[in-house]
Parts: structure tokens; C-alpha cells; sequence
């Protein structure tokens, strides 16, 4: 926020929950909690947001005086407020590359005329790449490294604040945090991609990770798959049957050999819509994948159903982009770099 020429007005929101002590008055704070008799501390939620100038100069010396508390605030902020991030960037090659085979990720014919590049990152690291259909509400595909692990799965679903502008936080969060904490409204946040309402009351549908949180090795990397971003309004039958056989048993019987698997999962729009509109619901659901053997030796393989029947179709990578070139009708598919065999 911009004061007066020469200043600029920092606004910094945190939040703190534990047992702490509290001497002197923190303006504009917003203290909730019960009293802990046990120990004689207060157990509180602290919301504290401070206004100060700060002029332009280059050393740091001209900064004001802080509340003691608030500098131990920032502190903690640094390394463990902000853990979840989502980032929007301009390409996956200069951002993300790593999970698409040999750094190159699948070519235009399957990009949106609104679309998004997001790196989904969780606690400073990068997990998964989501091109995402601003319009449509859901994911042109999500790319990843297939390594599976046992775990239990996630209930927390998360939404991109960045989808709203690039000045917002490059945060992975819940919806209510959105709504409680960085003045959002429903309306904002869902103009560019889907909200949790937007699921609700489905007939026959349910929400369909491209992604899937068993294919990763622990809860962090499992977590980070809760993003809608990552979600399309699936069959419900083909959702818990013939297309998590696949991703469950087809999946660990094919990449026995492999020593890296890269995985893209796509869904063709369709023609009808959830939420009264809001939401696409895909015709169908595709998944490509390309093995690395060893350094002379790649295999690929694909499948595709459509998003109303419990049939997985097995085909090479060959086919499969063909399928998809007639399918979105925007040129040529490619999903991975010429390296990778179609056959």
C-alpha cells in the first residue's frame, strides 16, 4: 500500500496458536483462547496485523522500531507459516521441468484458451506441474514421477490463490484461511477455478484425482494431490473400478522395470457442466506414461476411458496421441520428447 511519495505502508498479517506469555498491548490483535490453570499460561490464537512506513533506502537501518513479539513472529514465519505453495508460472521448462522426460513437456495442441501453469509445490519443494483450464475449472493434465508408497490418504483440500491474480500468495490453502484471513470472498476465489461447493451433491460423479495420492511415497507428497486444481468431476463407478485398477495394479505390473517412470494424466472436455455450469465435466480421462529402463533402454504405454463408462482401453503412446489430436482437434498431440518410443 502506497502512503505518500517516498513511503510505503507494510501491512503484515500473522497467525500464532500455542501457549504463550503476553506482556504489552499489540495494536490492531485479535486474541482468542481458554486459560490453562495447570500451567498459569494463556492458550491463544493470535492474530496481529501492523502498520508501519517504511522509507526508500537502500539500508535496512531505516526501518522503525518492531514489536518485540512481532519480530519473533517473522522469524517463525520464515521457516514454517507458509509451507504450502502452488506457484503460477509462465512455462514448466524455466520453473518445473522435472517431471515431464528429458525436460520437455507435452506441446500446445492440448493448451486452453485460458490456461495456467502451475508448479505444485509443498513445504519449498515442487511435487507435481498442472496445466490448468481457467474457464473450464480443471486440469488439461497433471505431470509427475510415479513412486508409489503405503500411506493413508489425505482429507484436507486445498485451492490456488494465485489463480486470482499473481499478487496474491503463492500458497497451497485451504478455502476458509482464503476467506477468514486475506479478505476473499467465494466469488473471487471461484471466477477462475473451482471451489469445494462446486462438488457438492453430485449424482453419480465424485472428484477424480489426474494425479493420484498413491503414487507418491509419503503424506507431504500425498497432501500436495488435495489441490482442486488437480480434480475433474469423475465417474463414479469408473473412478472406483476399472480406472483405479489401473492405477493401482496395471501401474505397479508395468513399472517393475523401470527406474523412472514419468506419468502425464489428462481429461478431454466434454459437453455438459457441474455447479449449474461452473465446472466441466470431462468426455474423457487419458493417462500416458514413459519408463526409463536404463540409459539405452524406454518402454511407454497409455490408456483412456470415457467419463461415463467403468472401461479402461490399453494403448501404445502412438495411439493414444492420435486418439487425442482427433479428440481436441487442435493439431498434432505430442505428450512426450521424440525419445520416448510410441510403439
Amino acid at each position: 500500500m502506497r502512503d505518500r511519495p517516498g513511503h510505503l505502508v507494510l501491512a503484515v498479517d500473522f497467525m500464532f496458536q500455542g501457549s504463550i506469555f503476553i506482556s504489552g498491548k499489540a495494536s490492531k490483535s485479535q486474541l482468542s483462547g481458554t486459560h490453562d490453570k495447570s500451567r498459569g499460561k494463556n492458550k491463544v490464537t493470535v492474530r496481529l496485523r501492523y502498520c508501519f512506513k517504511v522509507s526508500k533506502s537502500p539500508s535496512l537501518g531505516v526501518l522503525p522500531a518492531m514489536p518485540p513479539l512481532l519480530l519473533i513472529l517473522l522469524q517463525i514465519s520464515s521457516s514454517c507459516l507458509w509451507l504450502g505453495r502452488g506457484e503460477v508460472v509462465t512455462s514448466f521448462e524455466s520453473s518445473c521441468p522435472q517431471f515431464f522426460f528429458r525436460e520437455t513437456p507435452p506441446n500446445d495442441a492440448l493448451e486452453p484458451e485460458n490456461p495456467a501453469w502451475i508448479c505444485q509445490r509443498y513445504e519449498n519443494q515442487y511435487y507435481f506441474a498442472t496445466l490448468y483450464d481457467r474457464s473450464r475449472r480443471i486440469p488439461v493434465y497433471s505431470a509427475y514421477l510415479y513412486q508409489p508408497g503405503p500411506g493413508k490418504r489425505p482429507k484436507t483440500w486445498l485451492v490456488e490463490p494465485q489463480l486470482m491474480g499473481l499478487s496474491y500468495p503463492k500458497t497451497m490453502e485451504k478455502e476458509w484461511t482464503l476467506l477468514n484471513y486475506f479478505n476473499v470472498t467465494l466469488e473471487q476465489l471461484g471466477k477462475s477455478q473451482a471451489v469445494l461447493r462446486d462438488y457438492k451433491n453430485l449424482t453419480g460423479l465424485n472428484r477424480g484425482h489426474l494425479n493420484p495420492s498413491g503414487h507418491h511415497a509419503d503424506s507431504i507428497s500425498r497432501l500436495a494431490t488435495f489441490s482442486l486444481t488437480n480434480i475433474v468431476p469423475q465417474d463414479e463407478t469408473l473412478n472406483g473400478g476399472a480406472w483405479n485398477n489401473y492405477e493401482q495394479q496395471i501401474m505397479m505390473r508395468r513399472t517393475q522395470s523401470c527406474n523412472t517412470t514419468y506419468i502425464v494424466v489428462g481429461a478431454v472436455p466434454g459437453n455438459n457442466y457441474i455447479a449449474k455450469g461452473r465446472v466441466n465435466k470431462p468426455s474423457h480421462i487419458w493417462s500416458s506414461a514413459c519408463c526409463e529402463v536404463d540409459n539405452n533402454h524406454r518402454k511407454s504405454w497409455a490408456v483412456i476411458a470415457e467419463n461415463d463408462k467403468n472401461e479402461v482401453y490399453m494403448l501404445t503412446l502412438g495411439e493414444l496421441e492420435e486418439v487425442l489430436t482427433q479428440l481436441y482437434g487442435r493439431g498434432q498431440v505430442y505428450l512426450f520428447d521424440s525419445d520416448c518410443p510410441r510403439e
